[in-house]
């Protein structure tokens, strides 16, 4: 039998000890992983072997990690979850919008971290192209006819409704900011409008139904951040 490959995570970050609990939290779940303690080292080390998924922290001795991410970003198409002691919304979405795939605020639990890098290293999986059907809960999406059904019944979505729901299928399980979604699906001058975003997204969770809640479904409210399609919800909400 052909042995499963590990995946290969890069923690880049200036504590000695984080990168220690990290690498044993880590490698007890079956990754390999590899360290770098600057942003120089860590764009060597991604030149040299890019990495599967990177954990960085914003706080490098050399340079910022929003830096270190449109640096690395070119070159290395990896998830990329944040570690920082700063919780401020300005900071996440300036590290989202940086090109960073999700967010983690020390202090934290290994068991979330663990669950934020499984869920990241699922979107590595290509992601079901337009010509294809989706299915989550009782949601069947049909790409190639543009129509969506719930429990086989036919949802009627607008235009926009339905090109939200195939943005958010399409990145699942990635924190996507308001800004980010506004620019793709209205375009760039309607970066600050979040009022259209709240209203469309009432409007699909009130179609779609429980399986797009707020509460425990599919599409998840970061506040005042963005927005998160989950492909597997969390059972106890």
């Amino acid at each position: 039998m052909k042995k499963e490959r590990k995946s290969n995570i890069l923690i880049v970050d200036d504590e000695e000890q984080i990168r220690r609990l990290l690498r044993e939290a880590l490698e007890e779940a079956g990754f390999t992983v590899r360290e770098a303690e600057s942003g120089r080292i860590a764009l060597g080390e991604i030149a040299l072997q890019s990495p599967d998924l990177i954990i960085l922290d914003l706080g490098l001795p050399d340079a910022h990690g929003t830096e270190v991410l449109r640096a690395l970003r070119p070159i290395c198409a990896a998830p990329v979850l944040i570690l920082s002691v700063a919780g401020n919304e300005k900071g996440k979405i300036e590290a989202l919008d940086a090109g960073a795939d999700d967010y983690l605020t020390k202090p934290f639990s290994g068991g979330e971290l663990l669950a934020r890098l499984r869920a990241l290293l699922r979107r590595i999986q290509p992601a079901s192209p337009p010509g294809t059907n989706f299915y989550f809960g009782s949601i069947q999406v049909d790409f190639d006819q543009r129509r969506v059904f719930r429990n086989g019944q036919p949802v009627k979505l607008t235009l926009l409704e339905f090109k939200v729901l195939r943005m958010f299928v399409m990145n699942r399980d990635k924190l996507l900011t308001h800004q980010h979604i506004l620019a793709e699906v209205w375009g760039p001058n309607a970066r600050d409008h979040t009022n259209y975003l709240r209203y469309y997204m009432m409007q699909l969770r009130k179609k779609l139904g429980e399986d797009a809640d707020a509460a425990g479904g599919h599409f998840q409210t970061e506040a005042g951040v963005g927005y998160r399609f989950v492909s597997k919800p969390d059972p106890a909400g």
